[in-house]
């Protein structure tokens, strides 16, 4: 399973790429607003992070007031401009789908995002969406099974041979990480602070302490 970064901060994604070894980055508005840059700004500075890493793909969202497809379509073809890296974010709507479906077709590749259902999931990997992007924080935040969907989906896909990746979003602790991964996901996408987080075990800070002691406690020569 591939692990993206979820961020639209440079710094984080620099630390995460050269210490991590993070596999692709994916963004909203809500990172690009957090980036602090006009929102060109930041997709110029992702775009030019990604130009000399081929297979490092960045998904970048456009605008969500949008509802037209042909609207949706001209965003996403300006966007696109900047990075062949980039895949754009379309939502899991009829007109995205619509829009998705052209833009695949004209060699831009997709995330289709805000997917909460496994039935909203299919028609993306029926057109050749590069991603699909299910969330799962959300849905438990409502009370739902945020897993239980992903695996259903990755099962969908793996009967038919739909080559569209899922991406796991809305992931906030190292066991919906595990989670995913069990489930069969392509790709998880989490912020610095969670892959941080799933590193932690109080044992090997425990571990750590007991070696630690033996040590300093054994001689260093005969």
């Amino acid at each position: 399973m591939k692990y993206f970064l979820d961020s639209a901060k440079m710094d984080e994604i620099t630390y995460a790429y050269e210490n991590y070894g993070i596999d692709g980055v994916t963004t909203n508005p809500k990172h690009i607003q957090a980036s602090g840059q006009p929102f060109m700004v930041a997709v110029q500075n992702l775009a030019d992070f990604a130009a000399d890493k081929p297979d490092f793909p960045i998904s970048i969202e456009i605008n969500p007031h949008l509802t037209e497809s042909a609207d949706m379509i001209a965003m996403a073809e300006k966007i696109h401009q900047f990075s062949d890296n980039f895949a754009i974010k379309i939502p899991a709507t009829e007109n995205g789908i619509i829009a998705a479906r052209h833009l695949e077709q004209e060699g831009i590749r997709t995330n289709v995002t805000l997917i909460f259902s496994a039935a909203q999931a299919i028609m993306p990997a029926k057109i050749g969406a590069k991603y699909a992007s299910p969330f799962v924080n959300w849905k438990e935040l409502n009370g739902e099974d945020g897993m239980g969907y992903v695996k259903d989906i990755a099962q969908i896909y793996r009967n038919y041979g739909y080559q569209t990746e899922i991406i796991v979003a809305a992931v906030r602790s190292g066991h919906q990480i595990v989670e995913a991964a069990k489930a069969g996901a392509d790709i998880v996408t989490a912020g610095l602070d969670v892959y941080r987080d799933s590193f932690y075990h109080p044992y090997t800070d425990l571990g750590l302490k007991r070696f630690q002691d033996a040590w300093d406690n054994t001689p260093k020569e005969a």
